[in-house]
């Protein structure tokens, strides 16, 4: 097989599963690993796609990749994540859920709590959360993102403060090593920021893949999170860090 006929393919695996490594590639195409090592070389000098270390991730940049690639991009993974942080949030609060396909997946697990009010920015989570009728649901103002449902801009910014919640619940688009959180978007970034100021307390929900991407605006550190749940085992490093800065780690790894 061409690697003409094999790119395609290869990216639509990376796009789906965040990263991809030589041995599966050469498995699931029946080639040689040099074969698969060229083709990613390949896709990474067309800048398709990021060499790292036994594989490839997306490609990092300043625009983040589309809503249906990020909420099918490691889906099994983000469900568990969901799974565990809707486990550590109680019935009779006051909760804020913001923008993204993991904070979509908790919502989801939250359909049988009772007497929560919970206010959104994602027009994904408040339809979801229609379905719970012992939620009480408000949606933020702000400027529509089609893309993906989100609220953002001053208006979403200036209908948090109104608030002082229980529990936030956010994502990310990115994590740094260094234990910032990262995203693409400025105004949404803005409407993240007023968010934790206006939370006792915040739980991150992000898988291991945003550590293999890159955004260019800053929202927080992980220092500023009281939890973050995440499928995989964090570098060790950061994992000191986080214990210095009292942010718990829920990881399945």
């Amino acid at each position: 097989m061409s690697n003409n006929f094999r790119h395609p393919e290869i990216l639509e695996m990376t796009r789906k599963e965040g990263k991809v490594t030589v041995e599966r590639l050469a498995e699931h195409f029946g080639v040689t690993l040099q074969t698969i090592r060229r083709d990613l070389s390949e896709l990474a000098e067309l800048g398709r796609v990021e060499r790292v270390h036994g594989g490839a991730v997306l490609a990092s940049g300043t625009i983040n990749i589309g809503y249906e690639d990020r909420r099918q991009l490691n889906a099994e993974a983000k469900s568990a994540i969901a799974r565990a942080c809707a486990s550590r949030i109680p019935n009779g609060i006051s909760l804020f859920i913001n923008i993204g396909t993991s904070t979509e997946a908790v919502a989801q697990e939250l359909l049988q709590h009772r007497d929560l009010m919970v206010v959104t920015n994602n027009m994904n989570v408040a339809n979801i959360l229609a379905g719970n009728s012992n939620c009480e649901v408000i949606v933020t103002g702000g400027h529509l993102r089609r893309s993906d449902g989100g609220l953002v801009g001053n208006l979403a910014a200036e209908t948090i403060r109104q608030f002082k919640f229980d529990l936030a619940v956010i994502g990310c688009s990115a994590l740094d090593r260094d234990g910032d959180l990262l995203d693409f978007d400025i105004q949404e970034v803005s409407v993240s920021q007023t968010i934790l100021r206006q939370s006792r307390k915040v739980f991150l929900v992000a898988d291991h893949t945003k550590f293999s991407r890159s955004a260019p605006a800053r929202i927080a550190s992980l220092s500023d999170i009281d939890v973050y749940f995440t499928d995989h085992a964090v570098p060790a490093e950061l994992s000191q860090a986080c214990k210095s800065w009292n942010t718990e780690v829920v990881s399945g790894g």
